[in-house]
């Protein structure tokens, strides 16, 4: 279980009695959660179940879509709720130092969980901020050139091109391709496209518009041999995925916590590799800055929610706690369900790749000639949740399914849309 904690250290995060002021809310009562304790969760043998009981979801509702934004446990919600109304209630001098500070121990554990050094961790609000951050904090002007992939999200490829018409540089895209070709051709297109007055290289490593994952690691490699820059989107892969950026060895990586890893919102996370700590400015000049490495000169953003900070570092002790690795096999594996229970349906269009090493745990399909936002009105009636793609670019469904999520999930959506397809909406 890759970078699990020790068993009193378990025993003491997960045996929570509840908070009488948010689970005592109606909607809630009679949703109970037996304790995650060592005997329950084991390295390869997770009881799925016991997970799902530390989330609030009721057993009538079904959450499928991770890829926008996901429930947060029990320990999350307890944490934030405790320290904001201690802040709220005592808010003197040492108590603010005290939570203040809570976030060098996050730093520290996401720089474990990346296994990279907290020097070289930023904690943000989100993706879009990192990511918004890496093109205001680079040095690019007339004649440099941006390479990037043309399905990455839209917060990041639009960042891009509007600050290259204010400074001047240009923005070359690499197109999608549908069904996905495999990793070597995007290599090739990438390695193609490269030419001498390309500087930065951003690309998302799992796709949210159909779940395509991407050589993160060689794209990397290929940059750092051209002397290019590397940005890599992980919005869709941080939580999800075992990511080992000592492996990628990117020059950026982004992500955010309330997706995947199931986190508080507005905070989120940019590792900078060291090299290039000289080369990269700051976006912001403010209070409160981090006290070490890169996060003393570029952090400094105000009063933040800092209940929050501290809540970022307890939700990754919950990943770890399960395994990253096996959290990743999970979604993957409900994913995988979806994909080939859905396919087998007549008039549904995949577009998520059939082959299970080119895609991640997003599902994204067209449903006969239904209509997708209509569709996705009718699954919450039906007490499931999912997102809508409209316009011509892979319209439909898509369903996100993550750890927390079980087959009476899975059999539920797809039952649902059998009967969509069967009788109208």
């Amino acid at each position: 279980m890759s970078g699990s904690i020790d068993r009193r250290e378990f025993t003491r995060l997960f045996a929570f009695g509840g908070s009488a002021a948010l689970l005592g809310h109606p909607r809630f009562r009679g949703v109970k959660a037996s304790a995650l304790t060592p005997d329950r969760l084991r390295p390869g043998d997770v009881d799925w179940s016991t997970v799902r009981e530390q989330f609030l979801i009721p057993d009538e509702v079904t959450v499928l879509n991770a890829a926008n934004l996901c429930p947060a446990p029990r320990p999350v919600l307890e944490t934030v709720q405790t320290h904001t109304a201690r802040l709220d209630s005592e808010p003197f001098p040492s108590y603010r130092s005290e939570i203040l500070s809570a976030k060098e121990r996050t730093r520290d554990l996401l720089a474990s969980h990346l296994r990279v050094t907290p020097e070289e961790i930023l904690i943000t609000r989100n993706t879009s901020e990192a990511n918004n951050w890496v093109s205001n904090g680079l040095s690019l002007g007339p004649g440099d050139e941006v390479l990037i992939f043309s399905d990455n999200h839209p917060s990041n490829n639009s960042a891009w091109k509007r600050k290259a018409q204010r400074f001047g540089y240009s923005v070359v895209e690499v197109a999608h391709v549908d069904p996905h070709p495999g990793a070597e051709y995007y290599l090739e297109a990438f390695e193609h496209a490269i030419t001498p007055n390309t500087r930065v290289l951003s690309f998302m490593q799992h796709t949210n518009t159909s779940g395509d994952v991407f050589p993160a690691r060689e794209l990397c490699a290929l940059a750092r041999e051209r002397g290019i820059v590397s940005l890599v989107d992980g919005a869709q892969s941080f939580g999800l995925m075992d990511v080992d950026l000592s492996d990628w060895q990117p020059d950026f990586f982004s992500g955010s916590a309330h997706k995947w890893p199931c986190g508080p919102k507005e905070t989120g996370v940019l590792f900078v590799n060291e090299r290039m700590h000289e080369e990269f400015w700051p976006s912001m000049y403010s209070a409160y800055s981090g006290s070490r490495g890169l996060s003393r000169t570029h952090e400094g953003m105000g009063q933040r929610d800092t209940p929050a900070l501290h809540t970022f570092g307890v939700q990754i002790e919950f990943l770890r706690s399960i395994g990253q690795n096996e959290i990743e096999a999970r979604s993957r594996e409900l994913a995988s369900m979806l994909v080939e229970e859905l396919s087998a349906l007549e008039g549904v269009h995949m577009w998520t790749p059939a082959q299970a090493d080119r895609r991640g745990a997003v599902v994204t399909f067209q449903p006969g000639e239904l209509e997708g936002s209509q569709v996705v009105a009718a699954l919450e009636e039906d007490g499931i949740v999912a997102a809508a793609r409209g316009g011509r670019d892979r319209p439909g469904v898509r369903f996100s399914p993550h750890f927390y999520n079980t087959e009476v999930d899975v059999e539920r959506a797809v039952a649902a849309i059998r009967r969509y397809l069967r009788r109208g909406l």
